[in-house]
């Protein structure tokens, strides 16, 4: 039993777990908001939001947590950002203790998908990449404005923009600097490099030393190339950004919600496109957003980031994944090829199963919400707050940190049920159905098979 609590499936959940009450524990504390009171979910909210770099307050973090409170929360970012397993294996290592083939293999699969790799060289690769970016991008941050990023401020949302928090210590977030290409460049350059995920970082960064020392990379074919998994992370990720910047631009241009200067409206588009697929900062008011701007983030939100990286979501592998299941149904193919491979059937069988456990969540969580937020309420009445509630449904699982506003008016019990899905969109639905898993024994028999009518 107890080889199964502390397997490496289930490592990563106890880990959360525990930083997230140390957290809540030390947010709890009046010295951490010296200003007015907080209470104790609210401080397991923030705690949660933090550590699962979501982005959701209930307060405003930057005048109601004094230093000791903003310094948690920077902590439980970077912890949360840089992935559990990381840090865990990391620990492992500073103890001293030898790593398992099983847990040796589970986190190279969970980071990599590589079984393969050095645990060491990874890990120390990821921890000093990841603080050379935040180095470099507070740096950048300070340098572009002084009076408003100062010193702390610019190492905070750095971190926060390079972990996809979206923990910011300005009530209207990035509002201000909505016209400022610099500032607005180097957020998405954080976001988008903490949403690609680790092992995507460290090939391009490879490929591109590699250029830069004139070695030739890995070809094939005559033509040089990345992996297949980087090349699909990119692809998507890139279609993605467009897509999303180009519907939300027509859509607040149309609607006239959006900034008359066509030039700040463009980069208010493309911001928002890069930022609402994980990370949580918001140059314009979300709530005047137009509804067609909002549905559209809402799937960028859901599809979220990349695999082992800082993001949520089902990530853009997943959703590559499920466009070529549905092409290949359509053409009337077995298999479901992308790029110069074919999935194998039991990864489409995860693809399947996460989409729809992921949806199951979020459905239960958008009628919880409501029906907590409309009791009462005639539909004329409450018919506005479905979307609303969806919205912060899906910003909560996909780990956004988005909001039209409705966040601080949550009571206890819509509290809780939103960071039961900040948990679990961090952590990822099948990681918890595999630590589940883990625990029961496969069946030594089959019963009968039959085909049933479907469609």
């Amino acid at each position: 039993m107890r080889t199964k609590l502390f397997s490496p499936y289930w490592l990563p959940v106890w880990f959360f777990a525990g930083t997230i009450a140390v957290g809540t524990f030390v947010l709890h504390l009046d010295a951490s908001h010296p200003g007015g009171p907080l209470s104790f979910m609210d401080a397991l909210f923030t705690a949660t939001s933090a550590m699962c770099v979501t982005g959701l307050a209930v307060v405003d973090t930057g005048s109601y947590f004094s230093a000791l409170g903003q310094n948690a929360i920077l902590v439980l970012i970077q912890l949360g950002g840089l992935g559990i397993m990381t840090f865990t294996t990391l620990i492992i290592m500073l103890l001293g203790k030898h790593v398992s083939l099983n847990d040796r293999i589970a986190v190279g699969q969970s980071l990599l998908h590589d079984p393969s790799f050095s645990l060491a060289r990874f890990v120390a690769r990821v921890v000093v990449g990841a603080f050379a970016l935040e180095a470099t991008g507070a740096l950048c941050l300070w340098l572009m404005d002084p009076v408003g990023f100062s010193p702390y401020s610019a190492m905070f949302h750095s971190v926060s923009a390079f972990c996809n928090a979206g923990f910011s210590l300005y009530p209207d977030s990035l509002s201000r600097w909505s016209g400022h290409v610099g500032v607005n460049v180097v957020f998405m350059v954080l976001i988008i490099a903490g949403g690609l995920g680790f092992y995507v970082l460290n090939e391009c960064a490879s490929f591109g030393k590699s250029l830069l020392m004139g070695r030739k990379p890995q070809r094939r074919g005559g033509a040089y190339y990345l992996s297949w998994h980087t090349s699909i992370v990119l692809k998507t990720s890139f279609f993605l950004v467009i897509l999303g910047a180009a519907i939300i631009f027509t859509a607040e241009g149309l609607a006239g919600t959006g900034p008359a200067n066509m030039g700040e409206r463009l980069l208010t588009s493309i911001f928002q496109s890069v930022t609402c697929r994980t990370a949580g900062f918001n140059t314009v008011d979300i709530g005047m957003m137009s509804n067609v701007s909002l549905v559209f983030m809402m799937a960028l939100m859901f599809i979220g980031g990349s695999p082992g990286s800082c993001a949520g979501g089902i990530k853009t592998t997943s959703f590559r994944a499920l466009c070529g299941f549905v092409v290949a149904q359509f053409r009337g193919r077995s298999q479901v090829r992308i790029g110069r491979f074919a999935l194998s059937q039991d990864a489409l069988n995860t693809v399947v199963s996460l989409f729809t456990i992921a949806v199951i969540l979020v459905a239960l969580g958008t009628m919880v919400l409501t029906s907590l937020e409309s009791v009462g309420d005639s539909y004329l009445m409450g018919r506005d707050k479905f979307m609303i509630n969806m919205f912060e449904v899906i910003s909560a699982f996909g780990t956004v940190g988005l909001s039209t506003g409705l966040t601080p008016s949550l009571n206890g019990a819509e509290k809780s049920m939103i960071v039961v899905l900040m948990f679990v969109g961090r952590l990822g639905p099948v990681w918890l159905l595999s630590a589940l898993h883990s625990w029961q024994t496969e069946r030594r028999y089959r019963v009968p098979t039959e085909n049933l009518p479907l469609g």
